[in-house]
């Protein structure tokens, strides 16, 4: 449902756009330059906050990482990163769908993690965010020049930061300054949608 209105809110004729919500799980929309209706599409690309915010709450006590900083202070542990990267969801063609009945803490420790530092598994997860999202632009909307981001994943500077390095052909940017609140966005849709 959430391409139609991204569709009619933030797609332009001349450019090429992708819209990422990033909550619990992250979706995107891909909005290509020709703006001709019903050519968006939309599919979950994994995990958002999810895994972050679990994780930060069983380690820390904090219902998420505010804005990354916990995530900043590790460091990716590749490996990890590269098993996690080899899940079935992330080897399926779009459109595709999940959530936290794929994606949760029980489904993280299968990677072995006792041996990693907390803080290292946190950026880590938040590379998988990352990484996932741009992948999923760059199989979906080669093209794209902007990606307009939302949900609580746009308040994360680390996130976005990561999400600009991957995208580098990208302008990575808050819904915010395409006139609607990235907080905002889902709740916009659905109003619109009534």
């Amino acid at each position: 449902l959430a391409p139609a209105f991204h569709h009619a809110f933030f797609a332009e004729p001349d450019e090429d756009r992708v819209v990422v919500n990033i909550g619990g799980m992250a979706n995107i929309t891909c909005l290509p330059a020709r703006g001709q209706q019903g050519l968006e599409t939309g599919f979950d690309t994994g995990p958002g906050n999810a895994l972050m915010d679990d994780w930060c709450r069983r380690h820390r006590g904090a219902a998420y990482d505010a804005d990354g900083a916990w995530a900043a202070s590790g460091t990716v542990a590749v490996g990890l990163l590269n098993r996690l990267l080899g899940a079935p969801y992330f080897q399926r063609t779009p459109p595709k769908s999940t959530g936290r009945d794929t994606f949760n803490l029980d489904w993280l420790e299968t990677f072995g993690l006792s041996t990693l530092d907390p803080a290292d598994v946190q950026a880590t997860l938040a590379e998988l965010t990352a990484r996932t999202i741009a992948d999923g632009v760059r199989v979906s909307l080669p093209g794209a020049q902007r990606v307009l981001v939302c949900g609580g994943g746009a308040r994360n500077s680390y996130l976005m930061h990561r999400l600009q390095d991957e995208l580098t052909a990208c302008s990575v940017t808050p819904t915010d300054a395409f006139g609607l609140p990235s907080q905002w966005v889902e709740a916009a849709g659905f109003a619109w949608l009534a």
